[in-house]
């Protein structure tokens, strides 16, 4: 088994047709297929622990059980699954019976998350097709066909067709570890094809997110967009502006945090998402031609950190992606007659709160970002104490970063961040010459001095006397 999966790794897309025929690509059938066990390379040998045991125990329980969605495209893509997501005949309250480590979330979609430590399972019931007899509280559309509450049960037939891509539709049932293909999804992934299941405009107005995860599995994929599936992203783009800044967070980091962030970042602005998300960047790539450079930059920068699986942080993305704004507004104080300093203050505050009301920046990735904006004044300025203070913020790794791609961007001319890193890998001699050079007091105060200690006085008796 092992070597037979080896070799499915080495050529996916060859090994599929030979597991499912040589027409199966081209024939893009609809009909549900069923595939033994015995005629794909899925195996439990790639799922977690965890994962095995919500299925197991719903399985045990009389309950249908599968794991859905990219874990099963992602095996057979010869990609290690990451992510478990199970669907099941089970409502949410009899999931959650199942399993004390759970709890039910979402309103729109009512799903429970089980937990085990650091890991969470996703457990979603069959959706059905939603009627006119069900009340608001169980299904709900805008006048624009914006879903605003989902939560009608139905079989696994209604489910996959549900789902938003062919790719995503894919069950693989632990009963008897076959695979179940409702919507022609095992031939997309041969053609690495990404097909939206139904209507493409009417689904994209169900969820208008979807346009950004057909991006995003684009990019991560290496897949093309089927034309018809294609065909209406760059038209109805703003109904993005209808989706609340909270959810978007969350999609921006799985579009710019998977690996593949220059290549969806250059989708994003080909298919006019980038505007929606970032309309205020955007705005400034226009006007600034080194504001894009910037970014891809950025996101080259990202995406190697995280090949090599070194740490990455959304503060540092998000800094580089909202630069150019600042600098234009910074322009605006200034010539308002703000002084340079308290100018970027006032446009770092007006980019973040613009920026707000398209995509929710936690605090705790906002104000490291500021941080790294405000350093930008800072680095220029080499003289005695506030060099070594300047190097020892908690930023200052992240700012001199953002200083070396402004400079390869050609917003700066090169120079500062050549001195900034022999300056961080020099002995202290080299550090003193280094800041001569740069027109420090000659003297050398630019170590920082030895605070002396104060002598103390005596004690008086509480009257003045000593």
């Amino acid at each position: 088994m092992f070597k037979g999966f080896t070799r499915f790794l080495q050529s996916p897309g060859e090994r599929l047709k030979s597991l499912f025929g040589p027409n199966s690509a081209a024939s893009g059938s609809p009909e549900p297929r069923i595939i033994p066990r015995q005629e794909h390379p899925v195996s439990r040998q790639h799922f977690s622990d965890a994962a095995l045991k919500v299925l197991y125990r719903l399985h045990n329980a009389g309950f249908e059980a599968y794991l859905v969605g990219g874990c099963i495209r992602d095996s057979l893509l010869g990609r290690m699954p990451k992510d478990f997501d199970v669907a099941t005949d089970a409502t949410p309250e009899e999931v959650k019976g199942l399993f004390r480590n759970s709890r039910i979330i979402g309103r729109r979609f009512r799903i429970v998350h089980v937990r085990f430590g650091r890991e969470v399972i996703e457990v979603t019931t069959f959706r059905g097709t939603p009627g006119d007899d069900h009340a608001d509280h169980v299904s709900q559309q805008s006048d624009d066909g914006l879903l605003l509450r989902d939560n009608v049960w139905g079989n696994i037939q209604e489910d996959a067709l549900r789902r938003d891509f062919t790719i995503n539709a894919l069950y693989y049932s632990i009963a008897d570890f076959s695979i179940h293909d409702f919507a022609g999804g095992v031939p997309d992934i041969e053609a690495r094809t990404l097909r939206l299941i139904g209507d493409p405009t009417t689904r994209y107005r169900e969820d208008p997110v979807r346009m950004l995860r057909a991006v995003r599995f684009a990019a991560n994929l290496d897949f093309h967009l089927d034309p018809a599936s294609e065909a209406p992203i760059r038209e109805l783009s703003p109904l993005l502006l209808q989706i609340p800044p909270a959810r978007l967070f969350d999609e921006i980091l799985k579009l710019f945090m998977a690996g593949q962030g220059v290549e969806t970042f250059r989708l994003l602005r080909h298919y006019g998402l980038f505007e929606m998300l970032f309309p205020e960047a955007a705005e400034a790539m226009e006007e600034l031609p080194w504001a894009e450079p910037l970014v891809e930059a950025a996101l080259a920068s990202t995406d190697r950190r995280i090949h090599e699986e070194r740490p990455v942080t959304p503060a540092f993305l998000f800094a580089a992606l909202l630069w150019g704004p600042v600098v234009l507004r910074q322009a605006e104080q200034e010539a308002n007659g703000l002084p340079q300093i308290p100018a970027l203050q006032a446009a770092s505050q007006q980019v973040v709160a613009r920026q707000l009301q398209h995509i929710s920046i936690p605090k705790r990735f906002s104000l490291p970002m500021r941080d790294i904006w405000d350093l930008q004044q800072r680095l220029p300025l080499r003289r005695g104490r506030r060099v070594y203070q300047t190097r020892e913020h908690p930023r200052f790794r992240a700012a001199y970063d953002l200083l070396l791609l402004r400079e390869a961007a050609g917003e700066l001319a090169p120079g500062l961040g050549d001195w900034w890193t022999a300056f961080q890998e020099a002995d202290e001699h080299e550090q003193r010459r280094l800041l001569d050079k740069a027109g420090a007091n000659p003297a050398g105060s630019g170590a920082p001095r030895k605070r002396r200690r104060r002598r103390r006085k005596p004690r008086g008796n509480g009257n003045g006397e000593s």
